[in-house]
């Protein structure tokens, strides 16, 4: 079993996640039937999120992002490489809401085609894979996060 609460991950992640690729801790992210795999990067924020792993969230949408509380205070603040432009398929920690944060497009803070946060997030990594697939899903959604071995 590749996900912790599934095996759908399986032929879905890339060469580049095995082979030495920047980010350092494949993850999966299912929505009903949508299943993409991405990484968490190495920061302190990432890290300490992936201690909350498996971890499912009520998300609303704003524009084409996606935010939900994770419970408890994940117990760090803005990052030193926190921003507001993001790119697509991005994930990051809001810290002012406590909330897991994915990219898949504009948001209403947004000047142009880039997704941009309301304020300034800390990236923790990246999904790959159909993104396109999170623009079918409606204002709210229950996701799961899992680690992949």
């Amino acid at each position: 079993m590749i996900c912790e609460f599934d095996d759908t991950c399986v032929n879905l992640v890339p060469d580049e996640f095995t082979k030495g690729s920047v980010m350092s801790t494949p993850v999966c992210f299912k929505v009903a039937d949508l299943v993409l795999v991405g990484e968490f990067n190495d920061s302190a924020t990432a890290q300490a999120l992936l201690g909350r792993l498996p971890l499912s969230v009520r998300m609303s949408r704003w524009g084409e992002e996606y935010y939900g509380g994770i419970g408890d205070d994940l117990g760090v603040g803005e990052a030193p490489d926190a921003r507001e432009e993001m790119q697509v398929g991005e994930l990051a920690y809001w810290p002012v809401g406590n909330a897991l944060c994915i990219f898949f497009g504009p948001t209403p803070a947004s000047s142009g085609s880039e997704p941009r946060a309301a304020s300034n997030v800390n990236p923790v990594g990246m999904l790959t894979g159909k993104l396109e697939g999170l623009k079918k899903l409606g204002g709210s959604i229950e996701a799961t996060l899992a680690k992949l071995p």
